[in-house]
């Protein structure tokens, strides 16, 4: 039995010492409510904003060990125009490809021990939302503000990354 507990403690210990290489990514939204295209609803809204904060936290699985990247999003902008119902039901989105593209505004900072590695305020957007190849499918929420954060990652993040 002493044993066992020991080998626990060890595991326990380990477990504790490795936590603190393992990636992480942190999100917060800054003035939601004065997002310029976000639902009215605060259900909707929160719906909203979580799906976006479910995908962030996906991307620690790109960075390496240790490394830390926050995000502050600041703004933002869904593909497509929303048109109101006026006979209730759920509002609906409307993407012609014109001058509708996502857009969203970041701050980030990407360190490792307490160290910055890089930071930065983006404005991303992406003008031939509907014309490019996605790796998402019609039927996946967001899935070209998604896109457009996957090449702002690949670019800014990933190759900063793999340069140390």
């Amino acid at each position: 039995m002493r044993l066992m507990t020991r080998t626990v403690l060890a595991a326990a210990v380990a477990l504790l010492a490795t936590s603190a290489a393992w990636a992480e990514v942190t999100v917060t939204y800054v003035k939601p409510d004065d997002f310029i295209d976000v639902p009215r609803g605060e259900l909707d809204r929160e719906r909203l904003l979580k799906e976006f904060s479910d995908y962030f936290a996906k991307l620690d699985k790109k960075l390496p060990a240790g490394q830390s990247l926050k995000i502050e999003v600041l703004d933002i902008d869904l593909a497509g125009r929303l048109y109101p119902r006026h006979s209730g039901g759920d509002d609906i989105r409307i993407m012609k490809g014109g001058a509708d593209w996502p857009r969203m505004h970041l701050r980030y900072t990407l360190s490792q021990d307490g160290q910055t590695l890089r930071s930065g305020d983006d404005e991303l957007s992406n003008m031939n939302y509907q014309m490019t190849m996605s790796r998402y499918s019609d039927s996946e929420p967001l899935r070209y503000e998604k896109q457009m954060l996957d090449e702002w990652f690949n670019k800014k993040i990933v190759p900063k990354v793999a340069s140390r």
